[in-house]
């Protein structure tokens, strides 16, 4: 189990990424469409003062379940000890153990 300030980080990045998105949206048509330098400066510098943890990139895939961030497999949204633990409980469709 993860810590619930780790856990809770996350879930604030989560906000401010949504919170932010429309306003990066559009400073980043502003600089994609700029024509002058003042321009790209004045659109660099709005981009700047957006809050760090609002960036898409900042966030951590983690499991819904632990909060675990290491071994994390996307298609479950799980951990790998979580997944493995569930899959021999039948509780994932279409998990399978394999032998060889």
């Amino acid at each position: 189990m993860s810590k619930k300030c780790m856990i809770e980080r996350e879930a604030k990045r989560s906000r401010l990424v949504e919170k932010y998105s429309k306003k990066r949206k559009l400073i980043l048509e502003k600089l994609k469409t700029a024509n002058s330098l003042d321009e790209i400066y004045t659109a660099q510098k709005e981009l700047q003062k957006l809050p760090g943890n609002s960036l898409p990139i900042r966030r951590r895939n983690r499991c819904w379940k632990t909060g675990r961030a290491q071994g994390y497999y996307r298609d479950f949204g799980l951990s790998r000890h979580v997944l493995r633990e569930m899959a021999h409980e039948c509780l994932v469709p279409g998990v399978i153990k394999s032998s060889w």
